[in-house]
This record gives C-alpha cells, structure tokens and sequence, in this order.
C-alpha cells in the first residue's frame, strides 16, 4: 500500500506540473497512463466499471468523474486531477485541484479550503474515533467559509480493490458511525462547492458537475490508520523521484 501510494502521489505531483494553459486533459491523460505502465502498475481507473480513461479530469464547475477530452485548459481554470495506480495487487488513489495561470482569488480560496478540509479530516483518522468525526471534520470546515459539501459521492475504504467498505461521507456528527480501527486503510477525499451542494451527471453517464454552474474543488489522500496516528502514503512532493519499474 505504501509503494502504490507514493507511486500515484508522484503521478500526481508530475500532472500538477503540466496543467498550465493550452495543453488538454486528453494529453495530460496520456502521460498518467504511459507514467504508471511504465513504473510496472496499471491505471486502476482505465475500464473500472466501463470508464475508458487512466485519470478523471474535472474542470471548474466539474466535480468529479470528468472524461478527459480535446479542451485546452485555459488560463484561470481551476483542474481537478484525480488518478489511481494498481501496484502488486495494491491501489493508491489520490487527487488534487490545481490552478491553471493566474485564478483569481474566489477559485484560489476554495482549493485551499477544500485542502484545509482534507487535513482536518485526516486528524481525525485515529484508533478509536468514528466514521462520524471524520465527516464532521470536513463539513464544519467547509461551510464555515460558506461553502457546502457533495453528499452524493463519498470518500471509501481501499485495499485490494479501489472502492471497499466503508463509505465515507463528507459529512456526519461526531461520535457517530462505525468505530476507526488500527490497520484500516481509508481514501479520504473532499468534494466541496462555492454554491449548492446539488450535483447532476452529464449525458456521458460519469462527469458530475454542481447544477448551479459554480466551481468545485475536489483534493483527496490514501491514508492508513496506525497505533500511532494516520499516515498519509500518497502525501509526496513535486520533487520526489519517480520508483524504478518494478520487474
């Protein structure tokens, strides 16, 4: 689980890097896909329940599940990358919203909340909480800044398989909910709008997007829960080197 976190979280740095305006989310899919086969994993998310792509590519009011396409990212985009890798039979998920030149300071806002959102909830992935702290952690957060959090779509345990049990909500009370064990491994992921918290899926049966047109960020880890805390395993920096293919 640690090698295909970091593998996935150094995909993702790498993608980060190339979102600037006029490239396309089909391109920078192009290069998530020949990254993760070329580091001996798979794209999980290529032919998972029929979605023919390696990466989700969400821009702006696009919340999740977005098809990468021939659209140029223009400057003041907001771009949500979401990608997962199989490595030896073990799956890292992990996604983040980024900026695409100069975004003014509304979109900027809610990228860093939405990533404050994430920290608080990670806190809160500890022996002995609930399921119901976690998404607490997100929704007080979130709308404290007047933002709402997506309730149709929910962070998840991960293992062996992408989705397992449990579900995890954006939201929740706290003391709430099945009980956090040591040895669980949780895909925390955030989903929070400037407007309503509403969504609808376009005609191609996966992209998300808010009814109101308003921007949403999405930014989420792979974390295992330890005697000691939470452990982040897709937390990695840009400049972190990619792993030698495994043989």
């Amino acid at each position: 689980m640690r090698a295909a976190g970091r593998l996935v979280g150094q995909v993702r740095e790498h993608l980060r890097g190339l979102a600037k305006p006029g490239i396309t989310t089909l391109e920078i899919d192009r290069v998530a896909e020949k990254m993760i086969r070329d580091a001996g994993a798979l794209p999980t998310f290529k032919g998972y329940n029929g979605f023919p792509y390696s990466i989700c590519a969400s821009v702006n009011e696009q919340i999740v599940h977005g098809f990468p396409s021939n659209y140029a990212l223009q400057e003041g985009d907001i771009f949500s990358i979401d990608c997962g890798v199989t490595l030896e039979g073990f799956v890292g998920d992990t996604a983040a919203t980024v900026p695409v030149g100069e975004v003014d300071e509304e979109k900027l806002k809610l990228i860093r909340v939405t990533e404050e959102c994430l920290e608080r909830a990670i806190q809160q992935c500890r022996p002995g909480n609930h399921l119901g702290d976690i998404g607490w952690a997100v929704q007080q957060h979130a709308e404290a800044h007047g933002y709402s959090v997506v309730r149709d779509y929910v962070g998840h345990g991960i293992g062996r398989r992408m989705h397992e049990d449990p579900q995890i909500p954006n939201y929740g009370r706290p003391g709430l909910g099945p009980k956090i064990k040591s040895g669980y491994v949780f895909a925390i992921e955030p989903m929070v709008n400037q407007g309503t918290h509403f969504t609808k899926v376009l005609a191609d049966g996966w992209t998300v997007v808010t009814v109101d047109g308003k921007p949403s960020a999405h930014a989420e880890h792979t974390i295992a829960i330890t005697e000691d805390g939470p452990e982040v395993l897709t937390l990695v920096s840009s400049a972190t080197p990619l792993e030698p293919a495994v043989v």
